[in-house]
């Protein structure tokens, strides 16, 4: 765990967890150094910095002035008190939390599993078909609350629309279309149109290293 001073994001491709936290840290303009995992391979060879900092093994880790913390949303929550960006108004906090809550157990749930299963490990029919039907519902709640918001609370974006929206940059690849939600594709379109945001496929590269420490 060196670099005790920085700011320091493991993350890896595919990791719509780890763009959670990557992309808060573009938007924000906040300099770190992101640092990539090779999450093929074993857990306890995946780089010795890392296996240090990561308490369960898993991506994304972020270590901030030596403090080496996990899971993305509880890292969202760290990131947006501490530096006071996409936080809300204070009277508006319960409501962002409420909203991280629902996001861990819906739809950062249900179309991450579904992606997975149709893209790398093949799952029973009857698998499918519950994963389907559980992100259908999501994206349906979603939809609903964005006709009446331009963003999941009033004073604007925040990091409960990062957290929601991370994997659904990836929602064809999970068998649905934006088009079929078009009040969430509204919003996406909203979220792709802020300064320094990035598709996950770019973000998440090893070779965006560079371009992190720049900032």
């Amino acid at each position: 765990m060196d670099a005790p001073h920085g700011m320091v994001l493991y993350g890896s491709t595919d990791s719509g967890h780890s763009y959670k936290v990557r992309s808060f840290l573009l938007l924000a303009g906040i300099a770190h150094d992101y640092r990539w995992v090779d999450l093929s391979q074993p857990r306890a060879r995946r780089g010795a910095d890392f296996v240090a900092a990561s308490k369960f093994g898993e991506v994304p880790v972020l270590v901030d002035q030596g403090r080496a913390m996990c899971q993305s949303n509880a890292l969202l929550i760290h990131l947006a008190r501490k530096s006071g960006r996409f936080a809300g108004l204070e009277s508006e906090w319960q409501t962002v939390l409420e909203w991280l809550s629902w996001e861990s157990n819906r739809i950062g749930f249900s179309v991450p599993n579904l992606r997975f299963s149709l893209r790398w490990v093949r799952q029973p029919p009857e698998v499918l078909d519950y994963l389907r039907r559980r992100a259908e519902a999501d994206l349906q709640t979603l939809d609903e609350f964005l006709a009446t918001s331009e963003f999941l609370l009033p004073s604007g974006p925040t990091v409960a629309d990062i957290s929601c929206s991370a994997y659904l940059f990836w929602l064809e690849q999970a068998g649905f279309t934006e088009a079929a939600y078009l009040h969430l594709q509204r919003w996406l379109r909203a979220l792709r149109g802020l300064p320094g945001w990035r598709h996950p496929d770019q973000a998440l590269l090893a070779s965006s290293i560079d371009a992190s420490r720049a900032m």
